[in-house]
């Protein structure tokens, strides 16, 4: 099977990591939580020939949906988040919290609104999305061949913030055991933010290296 298209990158004032995947036979992608610098994004899926049919956000926070609509005019695609980020965004009062905490535009209504479980078909390839609220309460984690997008869920070496508007560290916990633990331990973790000792690491290495883990959940001597 041939190898799928991956590229990362850091964009935007936040330095988000930045993805595109595609289907390597019909070069149909997505983008993966565009944060500024629509232009730069689009040359990236030029320079590999993909058509983008969905631009995914792994959760709502201004800093990873910064280019949402410009990209959405580019690439005629359709934006996705979870349904429960879609709607706890959409309320003024998170809307407003939001903007202090980061200094930036809450994201608008996205086009899909997407749920545990749901598969989205591009090209060949199959992206499964897997809930994980804890960050953010529609925080989700895309999988596809192997290769998990965890956005601000899991870190190299780390977790996402918990202190901000609708995050829980129990329910953070919660997700990373019952629904990021189990998956084979090859699977390659693509994480939203390059806060680790690498770009990217393995469900292996974070059950081995990553102090949430150990400490908090397997309890590790």
């Amino acid at each position: 099977m041939e190898k799928i298209i991956i590229r990362q990158i850091s964009v935007g004032p936040l330095e988000v990591l930045t993805y595109l995947v595609a289907c390597p036979r019909t070069k149909e992608g997505v983008i993966i939580d565009p944060g500024g610098e629509a232009e730069r994004i689009s040359a990236m899926a030029g320079e590999e020939g993909v058509k983008v049919k969905y631009i995914l956000n792994t959760h709502g926070h201004a800093d990873h949906v910064l280019a949402n609509e410009r990209l959405k005019t580019l690439f005629k695609a359709q934006t996705c988040m979870h349904e429960d980020d879609d709607r706890f965004f959409a309320r003024e009062e998170i809307r407003e919290a939001s903007a202090k905490e980061f200094g930036l535009l809450p994201p608008e209504p996205v086009d899909i609104r997407l749920h545990h479980g749901q598969v989205l078909e591009v090209g060949d390839l199959e992206i499964e999305v897997i809930h994980t609220p804890g960050h953010t309460p529609g925080s989700v984690c895309f999988l596809v061949r192997g290769n998990l997008f965890t956005g601000d869920t899991l870190f190299v070496g780390d977790v996402g913030r918990t202190d901000l508007a609708g995050a829980s560290l129990e329910t953070l916990l919660k997700s990373l055991e019952e629904r990021l633990l189990p998956l084979p331990k090859e699977t390659v973790v693509w994480p939203g933010h390059d806060y680790g000792e690498t770009p990217a690491s393995t469900i292996a290495r974070e059950m081995e290296e990553n102090p949430y883990v150990t400490d908090f959940i397997l309890d590790l001597p």
